[in-house]
């Protein structure tokens, strides 16, 4: 067990190489797990060129869940042998973000197999910078999390997305029976939204995506809630120029949206999807998207918006998940449409971002 197969990105590259690397050895107070299963994220290549990767060569992967192997000294060996997933956010545990249930505002902020986003000495990514593309990450023992019995590997490996939709919906604030538009409805935080939807009590979806034979078949993910759906594909060709974004999500709903949360990675379409807010809503944005908003302030004034802008999610948001999937109130293993052997994670990363057919979550199995 001295080597192990991995997927390394290196500087200047596009591409992950198949190596051959050592296993890492856990310290004091690390656990070894074995990877069973790793999330694709689209995210990986767009941080890897912009240099959010510290560290290079190294392994990506922030989302991994497996057995654990080896424990150092300072760990319970008790967890030896136990289905776990690695909670990726590292941070200092101690500031007034850490303590507050805001891990990833943390000035040390950073995840195990992804980016940096803090601005102090990044210690703890410097050691755990490795992530779950292998047959084995290394991670410290607060990082991980047993994984209830009813829930596979694969799934498990995916519980950060589906916090990251938890941490949206927790930024939209007491929702009610609000009626909620959910932009890039079809992609992977998009789903992962319209699975929580009920459990935070939304009334009403509006769907937006780009293509409604897509949107179908996300739609028929919650088939007991009210849920509408707007292709982009069907608004005209100068739906971007014309706001026929907003016009017809107002068709829709006359009064406006309470919530937007917004998923879009590009374009106009979140700037139309917040111009639709009903007075007093709140829009959202997740999506990374580099585009501006050309929103007066007056406007945002006159309509008492909220604007919210949030990346990765908590702790607490990765319980809430695992309490609803241990309880049976979720049931979301129908999201992961898609797994990969480690061998292929260059076809695997290319039709992540391509999408020329639907996918919702995709998996590596090492």
């Amino acid at each position: 067990m001295s080597e192990m197969k991995a997927a390394r990105a290196h500087k200047g590259s596009d591409v992950l190489h198949l190596e051959r690397v050592p296993v890492p050895e856990p310290g004091e107070h690390d656990v070894l797990v074995r990877v069973a299963a790793a999330g694709l994220a689209p995210s990986t290549m767009k941080l890897l060129a912009a240099g959010m990767f510290r560290h290079l060569p190294t392994v990506p992967g922030h989302e991994a869940a497996g057995t654990v192997e080896r424990v150092g000294s300072g760990v319970d060996p008790a967890l030896l042998g136990r289905r776990v997933r690695v909670h990726p956010m590292l941070s200092c545990g101690e500031c007034g973000y850490c303590t507050s249930d805001r891990q990833q505002m943390c000035a040390e902020a950073a995840m195990i197999g992804q980016g940096a986003f803090g601005t102090g000495a990044l210690e703890l990514y410097a050691r755990y910078h490795d992530g779950g593309l292998a047959e084995f990450v290394r991670a410290p023992h607060w990082l991980i999390d047993e994984i209830p019995d009813n829930v596979s590997f694969d799934l498990a490996a995916k519980v950060h997305d589906l916090g990251n939709a938890v941490r949206a919906l927790k930024c939209a604030g007491d929702l009610g029976a609000a009626t909620v538009v959910v932009t890039a409805a079809t992609g992977t935080m998009g789903t992962a939204t319209i699975m929580l939807a009920e459990h935070f009590g939304i009334g009403r979806l509006v769907l937006v995506g780009r293509s409604a034979e897509r949107l179908r078949a996300a739609r028929e993910l919650v088939p007991h809630l009210r849920a509408d759906t707007i292709a982009l594909e069907d608004l005209g060709p100068d739906w971007q120029t014309a706001g026929g974004l907003t016009a017809r999500i107002r068709e829709l709903v006359p009064a406006g949206p309470e919530a937007v949360l917004d998923y879009l990675p590009g374009g106009p379409g979140g700037e139309q999807a917040l111009r639709s807010l009903a007075n007093g809503g709140v829009f959202v944005h997740m999506g990374g998207n580099p585009a501006p908003i050309a929103v007066p302030m007056r406007e945002t004034m006159l309509g008492c918006w909220r604007f919210v802008g949030t990346r990765a999610c908590t702790r607490g948001d990765t319980d809430t998940v695992l309490s609803l999937l241990a309880s049976g109130k979720l049931q979301a293993e129908r999201l992961i449409t898609h797994r990969f052997a480690l061998d292929d994670i260059g076809a695997a990363l290319t039709a992540l971002n391509e999408r020329s057919e639907p996918m919702w979550m995709g998996v590596i199995r090492p």
